[in-house]
């Protein structure tokens, strides 16, 4: 069984600030939202250029 990966991320604080603002208004916490964001960006990248492995 595969386990949960950890990813540190830096961001200047006016990036943050925007970030925490989105997710409460989608009532997600930061790194759901972070995890959505990058799973959305992942779905248009694969419907553009096919799957990724």
């Amino acid at each position: 069984m595969e386990k949960d990966k950890h990813l540190g991320l830096r961001m200047d604080s006016d990036t943050h600030r925007k970030l925490k603002s989105l997710a409460e208004f989608e009532g997600r916490s930061i790194n759901g939202e972070v995890l959505y964001l990058i799973r959305q960006a992942i779905l248009q990248h694969e419907k553009e250029y096919g799957k990724l492995r």
